[in-house]
């Protein structure tokens, strides 16, 4: 897997580069978006991390020139966590937001689960005794199948596309409810405590991270 990093600064490329050439990815690197085009114009690349804030030509521009010309996944990287910065970014077509200081295992976890969706959108997803069909809409506990609701069913394969992946309530509400919902973060929360019920005796996998959020555990 090929992928571009563009951030003016260069100790962040770094990190990021270190941790992803220890998972045997191939790295090129870019320090501001005119380069990014540049690069993404001569070479094919699995995925681009692209920070905002950048000289010459900022990221959201940059991307938006890139995807006139390539269909490539997108996570950026910003300094800022307001909403409008986001919503920008997803208009866009990105495809994951991380704001800075961040995880670079956890952002190397976020890369892999975006490849995952791109390479292969399975129909079926297995964790332990628990399986969701989502060609038919259906899903098992120990082979006995389970109603939810939409939106715990919705919840659940979006746990299933993140496995190990801290999500935000922010991240989920966006995701699950859309950007256009105006309730709180108690909906996430009692959708959680419902999801566990229905999961039985693998309720354990769907932990609360403290601070955070929550997160699918798969530890095998």
């Amino acid at each position: 897997m090929k992928v571009l990093i563009v951030d003016d600064e260069e100790l962040i490329r770094n990190v990021i580069k270190e941790y992803l050439l220890l998972d045997n990815f191939l790295v090129d690197e870019a320090s501001n978006g005119l380069e990014a085009i540049k690069m993404a114009k001569n070479n094919d690349y699995d995925i681009i991390i692209m920070d905002i804030m950048m000289p010459k030509m900022d990221g959201y521009t940059a991307c938006r020139e890139i995807k006139k010309l390539k269909d490539i996944p997108f996570l950026m990287l910003s300094a800022r966590g307001e909403e409008y910065d986001k919503l920008i970014g997803f208009d866009l077509g990105i495809d994951d937001y991380v704001t800075k200081p961040f995880s670079p295992k956890e952002l190397v976890a976020r890369i892999k689960a975006i490849l995952r969706r791109k390479k292969v959108n399975p129909s079926v997803y297995q964790v332990a005794g628990i399986k969701l069909d989502d060609l038919a809409h259906e899903v098992y506990i120990d082979n006995k199948k389970t109603e939810l609701t939409p939106k715990e069913y919705d919840l659940l394969k979006y746990f299933l596309e993140n496995i190990n992946i801290a999500l935000s309530r922010e991240n989920l509400l966006s995701n699950i409810w859309g950007y256009d919902y105006y309730g709180d973060d108690r909906t996430i929360d009692t959708h959680i405590k419902t999801l566990r019920k229905h999961l039985g005796k693998y309720k354990y996998m769907l932990v609360t991270v403290r601070g955070r959020g929550y997160k699918f555990e798969n530890k095998k």
